[in-house]
């Protein structure tokens, strides 16, 4: 058969956040005329294995995975690997072709681009783009190559970033930089594929620092449930089927000894513990 399509999220506690990956998965089925499927690492309903068993139940043999992540850190590195090696063991004779992250693609640029002239970013409009923060140096590097290509492809003022957790700086201090800058107007843009306790949040610390510190301050949408990012998961899962993977681990502190980083070289990649499976 043709090789279906595996799309492995993160996953979240927020039911409209997971809603949208489960209706995206379904949006991505529709255009391809392989069986699509798709399930989480942690935290929200369907888990990974799920998905993987209803596609070897129809008969597959080798699935294409592609990781639905914007930077490559420790999910796309470790945790769907590891999830994937898992499911190899559950069904003895199956093999999976791994995708890459979607990572700073045009049509990622594009969308995001969308967002922010929907938010009413103009020529005035200084962004500030806010990626989820990583203890990987490498995926926090990823944002800061957005925020940049942003800044020179975009008719705005200048584009800064942030993160909301696990990296500096935090969204405060992002806006505080903004404004230091000389900043008139500030749209904070969410580097998010879909709505959850993290967007939430970034929108929720915007309207603080707003009510705070004064000045105007709107709060971008997330990329969320479209055609365009279907089109980049198609692109992810025919590179897979192809080989074509071009995974960057020229800076990935999994395999190089990154300052205050050396514990992490070579370090085993197991899958999120799961424990409602009583299998994993």
């Amino acid at each position: 058969m043709t090789t279906p399509l595996l799309i492995a999220g993160h996953g979240t506690t927020d039911p409209e956040g997971a809603e949208d990956f489960r209706r995206f998965v379904a949006r991505v089925g529709r255009g391809l005329d392989v069986p699509v499927a798709g399930g989480f690492i942690e935290l929200s309903p369907p888990p990974v294995k799920d998905a993987v068993g209803e596609l070897v139940r129809d008969g597959a043999r080798r699935l294409a995975c592609v990781p639905l992540m914007l930077v490559a850190a420790g999910h796309a590195k470790g945790d769907i690997p590891g999830s994937l090696a898992a499911e190899r063991a559950r069904h003895p004779g199956l093999s999976f072709a791994y995708g890459r992250p979607l990572g700073p693609h045009p049509g990622v640029l594009a969308l995001l681009r969308e967002r922010l002239a929907t938010a009413g970013a103009g020529p005035q409009t200084t962004v500030l783009l806010v990626g989820r923060g990583s203890t990987d140096p490498d995926a926090n590097s990823e944002v800061a190559k957005v925020a940049r290509l942003l800044a020179e492809t975009t008719a705005v003022a200048g584009v800064e970033y942030a993160f909301v957790s696990l990296a500096e700086p935090g969204v405060l201090a992002g806006l505080d930089r903004c404004r230091a800058l000389g900043a008139a107007r500030i749209v904070v843009l969410p580097y998010f594929l879909f709505t959850g306790v993290l967007p939430r949040r970034v929108a929720a610390q915007a309207a603080e620092w707003s009510a705070a510190r004064g000045g105007e301050v709107r709060t971008a949408e997330v990329i969320g449930d479209c055609d365009g990012l279907a089109e980049i998961v198609v692109e992810r899962y025919r590179e897979a089927l192809g080989g074509d993977i071009r995974a960057n681990c020229d800076t990935c502190k999994y395999r190089i000894a990154l300052p205050f980083h050396e514990h992490a070289v070579g370090a085993a990649q197991l899958p999120h513990h799961h424990p409602a499976d009583h299998d994993h």
